[in-house]
């Protein structure tokens, strides 16, 4: 097998799935001819009208899909493009240049939207540069409704049955107009984790892969293909062992959905009796069934995000206990870890208006907007306090890298408490604070933080990207995004250590907790908290409860000598080998590539 059969990008949607190859060309229509006479202005203004009333009609129909099948929080994602289409300035410019410049409609929309492109693309303002792609949405459907092609045309399929749809881009108003008995899997040349076209198709369950960045040119309408989008890999003109050993992949998965069933209610001990408390991180409301459903110790991260984002108004105090309280009351004997509000880099809401930073991410964001902004974090700390007398409410700090944001978090929490006494607001006088640690200096400084904290919770998905300097939403740098790094280990240990010598919890949440070998790592180390995304629950718990954690410890010994990410890896690979059903967790892996992979030293056991 060459390698130029083997596609490699972003799995952000798991699952195997093999199928003939359909490439859709999601693509602005050519538009031809320009100018109008005088007296055809008026035809041309109606039949922009018409085109922007019918794309409208389009997106909201999307939307209400979207919220049938994803959620209502998903459905928004389409509010962008529809404000887009009833912003008068936009559309007033483009009436005027059809009235003033004599320009067709498809023209005069074409024309106006270029410039949008050109200003936005070129913004210091990450919000402005995220908004081109809602620009190009409309751009297409508009221009497309206007010289009479239909997006129909690109979903007609060359072969029958479900096929494995490759496009350039993948927009959230293609992905929800796929039938899913239509589609067997999704991918594209653009994206990441976290494209809103990668959280529906995971919402949808449609295994889907992201990031084949010199891929697309390989591939041919018909073509037989091997997706897995797991681990983010496509095989091109499978052979018959090839599609066989597929076909057993599947197989397994589906061994090893039943043996995650016959573990469904038992603690998560491993085999020498250590237990690991196994939490949810929510984004969103319609997430904490699930998470209630698989029997998590609770919640470790409750984003509150959802709250401002999309909305013209900050919430009030009210709706923020209320939400608070209701999530306390569905783990009665859990604790539920409220996270402040993480806004800045690509999350800041309308509602909340700010100059553009050339560097976002590094910027004004979380614990420093809250501080700077005391009357927000003060609302919300309020509502947390209240929600409290509900359940083991606490409060975790993100982005956190001075002690100094800690002190003045807890006199605000301290002032706030006081004054709800003082109103007779029923309410905790006492409120735990953590701190999330994700960047190398709060991890430097982690027995400083300890001290003042309640517990640390270490986000490591931050941790990785800022420790290694790595995007982890760069398609072109995902073989570098990893936790296993030495540099990443020894942060981890620091942190944990801390955590023991201040006699507080310290847990993980972000993806590394639910990938079995970072399980056994984390275990090893003597992190005791696992808090994963509701649907990694059962695997993680069947993981942690093959694991021996005195021979995990041995292993993490020896592993955090090493120099380099293969040798980490091929230590802790060895050690699971010898403790885990390994074929399993292969299970719904592109079975050829797996001495690609982080797997690789499994090969040999």
């Amino acid at each position: 097998m060459t390698e130029q059969r083997v596609l490699k990008g972003v799995g952000v949607a798991p699952g195997i799935v093999i199928g003939p190859a359909r490439v859709i060309f999601w693509e602005l229509p050519q538009v031809t001819g320009g100018r109008v006479d005088v007296a055809q202005a008026e035809g041309e203004l109606a039949r922009l009208h018409e085109a922007l009333a019918s794309v409208r009609r389009l997106l909201e129909d999307l939307k209400d899909r979207t919220r049938q099948r994803a959620g209502t929080e998903e459905s928004r994602i389409f509010d962008a493009q529809i404000l887009m289409l009833e912003d008068p300035d936009f559309i007033g410019d483009v009436e005027t240049l059809i009235r003033e410049n004599q320009l067709s409609a498809e023209r005069a929309f074409e024309f106006r939207t270029l410039e949008l492109r050109a200003q936005w693309s070129q913004s210091s303002s990450f919000q402005l540069r995220q908004r081109v792609a809602d620009l190009t949405g409309i751009q297409t459907r508009v221009l497309r409704r206007l010289v009479g092609k239909s997006v129909r045309e690109l979903l007609k399929s060359h072969a029958p049955g479900s096929a494995i749809v490759f496009t350039r881009e993948l927009t959230p108003g293609l992905t929800v107009q796929l039938e899913r008995e239509q589609v067997a899997g999704l991918a594209s040349a653009e994206g990441a984790k976290t494209a809103h076209a990668a959280i529906l198709s995971r919402s949808l369950g449609i295994p889907c892969v992201m990031g084949l960045v010199d891929g697309l040119d390989l591939i041919q309408d018909g073509m037989t293909v091997i997706l897995d989008g797991t681990h983010g890999y496509v095989l091109l003109d499978p052979t018959a062992e090839e599609i066989d050993e597929a076909h057993q992949s599947q197989e397994r998965r589906a061994e090893l959905t039943a043996k995650l069933e016959e573990v469904e209610g038992e603690p998560a001990d491993t085999r020498d009796g250590k237990h690991v408390s196994l939490r949810g991180n929510v984004d969103l409301p319609e997430e904490l069934d699930s998470t209630v459903r698989h029997g998590a110790d609770g919640v470790g991260l409750l984003r509150t995000e959802f709250l401002v984002l999309g909305r013209t108004a900050m919430p009030s105090e009210d709706d923020q206990a209320t939400y608070f309280a209701a999530v306390a009351r569905g783990f009665p004997e859990h604790p539920v870890i409220v996270r402040s509000y993480d806004l800045g880099g690509d999350k800041f809401p309308t509602a909340f208006q700010t100059a553009p930073e050339a560097n976002p991410f590094l910027g004004w964001r979380a614990i420093r907007v809250c501080l700077d902004h005391p009357d927000l974090f003060r609302t919300q700390i309020r509502a947390v306090l209240r929600a409290r007398t509900d359940g083991d409410i606490q409060l975790m700090l993100p982005m956190v890298t001075q002690v100094e944001e800690i002190d003045l978090s807890r006199e605000m929490v301290a002032e706030a408490a006081q004054q709800l006494k003082k109103e007779g607001v029923p309410a905790a006088e006492t409120l735990p604070v953590g701190v999330m640690i994700e960047t190398p200096a709060a991890a430097m400084l982690a027995d400083q933080m300890a001290a003042r904290s309640d517990f640390l919770s270490v986000g490591s998905n931050d941790l990785t990207q800022y420790t290694l300097a790595v995007d982890r939403g760069n398609a072109r740098l995902a073989g570098r995004f990893t936790a296993h790094h030495p540099a990443v280990l020894q942060l981890l240990k620091r942190v944990c250590d801390a955590a023991r010598g201040a006699s507080i919890e310290a847990s993980i949440c972000g993806e590394m907790a639910a990938d079995p070998l970072s399980a056994l790592l984390l275990i090893g180390m003597g992190y005791r908290v696992l808090s994963v995304s509701p649907p990694a629950l059962p695997l993680v718990r069947w993981v942690v409860r093959q694991l021996d954690a005195s021979a995990a410890a041995a292993a993490v010994e020896s592993a955090l000598l090493a120099s380099t990410t293969s040798e980490v890896e091929q230590i802790l690979g060895a050690a699971l080998a010898e403790q885990i059903d390994v074929p399993l967790l292969r299970a719904g892996r592109l079975p050829s590539m797996v001495g690609l992979t982080s797997l690789k030293s499994f090969s040999s056991h």
